[in-house]
């Protein structure tokens, strides 16, 4: 791919051995179960109600709609932290601004594709971002493949983790996001929709990221820290979100992200030119409390939890190939969005 055009998303490379194993992700919507874990808990006072809701095959942005409705009130004042995937059953926190007035019960409210469990009252909107991560139960069926070589993996993942891809639900339809990102970058187009834009940059920069990313592990060196390196507060190497300034990486790691920033130069003097900042995000994702069963021959159920802003398809990934019923794929949770 050269930084003329951007079509098609590479194959980028996985830290451990293909097993060759298949299997079918979300045949049910019980199949990828999601629980939010919330930054805070509503205090009781405040002038924003913050419900618990769980959602059974409705994407984030419909419950907002449909909350705002029943409250009221505008959707620019309803709040998540997270977008949750549709196909799927999920649990997590919304926000509404109702500084005045009684309090409607929204426990009440019926619907066929989500309910409230709880309703508090806080101090604070809920804003993307506000959450410390998700935890996952995976059901995958129809696997065939080898399952000592699946357990291998499984067990590597449990102890040095997986590379911190951005998922493919970042980069649109067949990758399509980055392309459009950038013609826009180079002025072939004009975005005047705010959030559009803001989808295209939030593509833009997650495929450079994952361009630096995929190079070491290219050259072998995935799970070591090289010179220069800025490490997390885990002690972990971070890659490049593209910006404004100069990377705050130096020596070895500095020039290979410079060597990047070089391939794909329209992207990365764009972003600049768009005024992002230099930010970093850690290389490696490491799933906490990783479990798994066997209910069936043909059947693994996986559990685990993620920061706020990894992806559970980059853990997958690394155990087997998965297919889905055709059907659009709604965003998985992402602190950068």
């Amino acid at each position: 791919m050269t930084d003329a055009q951007y079509t098609t998303l590479p194959s980028w490379p996985h830290a451990y051995p293909a097993t060759g194993a298949t299997a079918h992700l979300k045949s049910l919507n019980e199949d990828f179960i999601v629980t939010e874990l919330p930054l805070q808990l509503p205090s009781g006072t405040g002038e924003h109600v913050w419900l618990d809701i769980e959602k059974n095959g409705a994407n984030t942005a419909f419950v907002a709609q449909q909350l705002a409705e029943a409250a009221g009130v505008s959707e620019r004042d309803v709040g998540y932290a997270g977008l949750k995937d549709r196909y799927a059953i999920t649990r997590q926190w919304f926000s509404i601004y109702l500084p005045k007035g009684e309090t409607p019960d929204l426990t009440q409210l019926q619907h066929p594709e989500f309910r409230v469990l709880s309703q508090s009252r806080h101090s604070k909107k809920l804003r993307p971002g506000d959450l410390l991560g998700n935890h996952f139960r995976i059901v995958l069926r129809e696997l065939s493949g080898d399952r000592e070589a699946i357990e291998a993996n499984l067990r590597a993942i449990a102890s040095l983790g997986v590379p911190n891809y951005f998922g493919a639900q970042r980069f649109g339809f067949e990758g399509g996001n980055v392309e459009q990102g950038r013609a826009m970058l180079a002025r072939e187009i004009r975005v005047r929709n705010p959030k559009k834009k803001g989808i295209y940059l939030s593509a833009v920069r997650s495929f450079v990221f994952n361009e630096v990313l995929a190079l070491r592990i290219q050259q072998g060196l995935w799970g070591q820290t090289l010179s220069g390196d800025v490490l997390d507060e885990a002690g972990r190497p971070t890659g490049p979100l593209w910006g404004r300034g100069r990377v705050s990486s130096s020596d070895q790691a500095q020039a290979l992200e410079n060597g990047v920033a070089q391939r794909h130069a329209t992207l990365c003097d764009g972003m600049e030119h768009a005024g992002l900042d230099q930010e970093r995000r850690a290389l490696v994702s490491l799933p906490q409390g990783l479990t798994w069963a066997w209910p069936q021959a043909d059947q693994l159920v996986l559990a685990f939890s993620l920061p706020a802003g990894n992806y559970a398809t980059s853990v997958l990934s690394e155990i087997l190939q998965t297919t889905e019923p055709e059907r659009h794929t709604e965003p998985e949770p992402a602190q950068d969005e």
